[in-house]
């Protein structure tokens, strides 16, 4: 398979090409359009849908002003952060100034202010900064899916929450009280969009905050596991199951139900503690799993367990 590359019209004509061919690429399925004037050379099931959206955000900054500032889940993308239950088939830009936005079939066009500090170039390409992309996310996608995103984006040491308070208290915009409620729940401890979803689900119930990605020991200071989710109060231990991947959308097989690998948490029920174990299907709907939470209690604990920094 070819590397996935994006051509211009005028690339492929200047090479030899005729437009009858570009056409019948495209007819066969060999090429993608990409939007107009813009082409994929490899077929579109090629590439995920974070990886489609960066070819049309590329496609749209090649075909705009240098004025228009690559934004929301575009930047997402080029920055490298997931872009769970996101919108990706229009690409996002912005340009400073007042009003002016609008949609289009494959654009949206935003009209904002933007400071010299919250623009950077990533690969030659003028992108929102990271802050700056986080803070549009928290105050225009639900709650869920910027904590997913703001967790990752701690966890790869792009950002901190502080940075992010800071630049929300120093630039006050329409939707910055809905950012500051994301930040303050972000934990970069968060080792995946799974565990960052299911914190959110742990936390809508009401039930104990947990320690994420805390060390169990035996009382003779052997440690027998990093653990997703750990319940002090409670005595039990979550764990969630990454066997499926997340790639900006649901995984395909959502038919397991919760289970518990008895041989892999054996140590930790050794030690009196619960385990509960749960995967993608079990976070689409959280009820059961919220049910077996409550419901779990571990019983004559031993050893000791030692709380992972916060990031």
């Amino acid at each position: 398979m070819d590397a996935p590359q994006l051509i211009s019209r005028q690339q492929a004509l200047a090479s030899g090409m005729s437009d009858h061919e570009l056409q019948r690429l495209c007819r066969t399925g060999r090429w993608r359009r990409v939007r107009a004037g813009h082409y994929l050379n490899v077929p579109e099931a090629e590439l995920t849908p974070a990886g489609r959206h960066l070819m049309l955000a590329l496609a749209t900054c090649e075909a705009m002003s240098d004025s228009a500032i690559a934004s929301h889940c575009s930047a997402l993308v080029i920055h490298g952060l997931p872009t769970w239950s996101l919108p990706l088939d229009r690409a996002h830009m912005t340009r400073n100034r007042a009003n002016g936005g609008y949609i289009r079939k494959q654009l949206v066009l935003h009209a904002a202010r933007l400071d010299p500090d919250e623009i950077t170039i990533v690969n030659g390409l003028r992108v929102t900064t990271v802050p700056r992309t986080l803070i549009d996310i928290a105050r225009s996608a639900s709650f869920e899916a910027a904590v997913a995103i703001g967790d990752s984006a701690l966890r790869q040491g792009l950002t901190t929450a502080d940075e992010l308070r800071e630049h929300v208290s120093s630039r006050r915009r329409r939707g910055s009280l809905k950012a500051l409620r994301v930040i303050a729940f972000l934990d970069g401890r968060s080792e995946s969009v799974g565990e960052s979803r299911s914190r959110v689900a742990i936390r809508r119930a009401g039930l104990p905050v947990p320690e994420l990605q805390a060390r169990v020991f035996t009382e003779d200071d052997v440690c027998v596991g990093r653990v997703d989710f750990l319940f002090a109060g409670m005595g039990v231990i979550g764990e969630f199951d990454e066997s499926a991947e997340c790639r900006g959308e649901l995984p395909k097989n959502l038919s397991s139900p919760l289970f518990s690998d008895r041989d892999s948490d054996g140590p930790l029920r050794d030690l009196g503690w619960q385990v509960i174990r749960w995967n993608w299907a079990d976070l689409a709907d959280p009820a059961q799993l919220v049910r077996r939470l409550r419901a779990a209690s571990g019983e004559d604990l031993t050893g000791y367990w030692a709380a992972t920094p916060r990031i």
